[in-house]
């Protein structure tokens, strides 16, 4: 099952590349609409973009299940509860990873011992609080250099926030979905701690790897096909343009170590909220970080997640507009 999974999702990445380049080259296919050539397109850019970092995730998910034990784990973290988010949320500056391969580490870090709410912290913050995209959004947004400040202490605020809420509502519960059957983690390898970690990074990367071709192709599907011209004429509201903001960041799907350049794109046309709102709310909610969480996580759990998300980022944005 799993070499027919790789076979498909290498065929079919082939042919997309194909039939991407062979577009421009030949008369038969002048006949297919603009709008598929974008799908595809912006299809292949986020698998591209987004695939070296699953990679990642899953290898250090895979060191973590090999050589991390559960007592290590639970000495690392602080016994508070409330202690503990701060130090979590703070973990981004130390491991930089992005959203795209966030979600395998922080499941397997809670099936470790970790508290699920320092997890979601975790997961929430990295993505933001990592030199890179500081670096990146810094950059992207030279002439106004306190967007990136911002970007971080908005970041860093608002995830916090999110694990309390996560914390008192699932406290004492189990939010991880039960043995996912498509994960074989029955492997022996007699000790050998190499073998075992190419195991798991297999395992982890066959039932990630679907869920972001089937969230890659639905932004893709978004971006394409979304009246851009809509968005752009309410978005000087200090109220709408937050909002209409983060639905933005949540359908494109880009990774949060380049969305910074495509959100000062739009400097001109939003307002620094909904700039903000765009650079917070994406690297912790898009199409296809949602479809990993529902393969990980339970479908209660994860539905309160995107509601307190979104809730606690825009009232977080529209304070902040009130006094900058």
């Amino acid at each position: 099952m799993k070499d027919s999974l790789v076979f498909l999702l290498f065929c079919l990445f082939l042919l997309l590349f194909f039939f991407s380049e062979q577009v421009k080259n030949f008369a038969f296919f002048t006949t297919i609409p603009n709008s598929f050539v974008n799908v595809n397109t912006i299809f292949l850019s986020i698998i591209l973009e987004a695939f070296p970092f699953i990679l990642l995730g899953v290898f250090v998910s895979a060191i973590i299940q090999s050589f991390v034990s559960e007592n290590t784990i639970q000495k690392l973290v602080p016994r508070n509860a409330y202690f503990a988010v701060i130090p979590a949320a703070l973990l981004g500056i130390i491991f930089p990873i992005c959203e795209c391969a966030i979600i395998p580490v922080v499941r397997r870090l809670i099936k470790k011992g970790m508290p699920a709410h320092v997890g979601i912290v975790f997961m929430l913050s990295a993505p933001i609080l990592n030199p890179v995209v500081y670096a990146s959004t810094y950059f992207a947004f030279k002439s106004t250099p306190y967007i990136a400040n911002a970007r971080m202490i908005i970041g860093f605020t608002t995830a916090i926030i999110i694990g309390l809420i996560l914390y008192h509502t699932f406290k004492g519960q189990t939010i991880l979905r039960e043995k996912n059957h498509h994960l074989h983690e029955h492997h022996h390898t007699h000790g050998n701690k190499f073998l075992e970690t190419m195991y798991h990074a297999s395992d982890e990367l066959f039932d990630t790897g679907k869920y972001l071709f089937i969230g890659a192709f639905c932004a893709s599907l978004f971006q394409t096909f979304l009246d851009r011209n809509l968005l752009l004429s309410i978005g000087t509201s200090t109220t709408l343009s937050p909002a209409i903001m983060m639905g933005f960041a949540y359908v494109l799907s880009v990774c949060s170590e380049a969305d910074a350049f495509v959100a000062s794109s739009f400097g001109s046309s939003f307002t620094t909220g909904g700039i903000l709102a765009f650079l917070v709310f994406g690297p912790m909610l898009d199409i296809k970080n949602t479809l990993m969480l529902f393969a990980y996580f339970k479908k209660k759990f994860v539905f309160s997640l995107m509601a307190i998300t979104t809730v606690v980022v825009y009232i977080t944005i529209y304070i902040y507009q009130s006094f900058y």
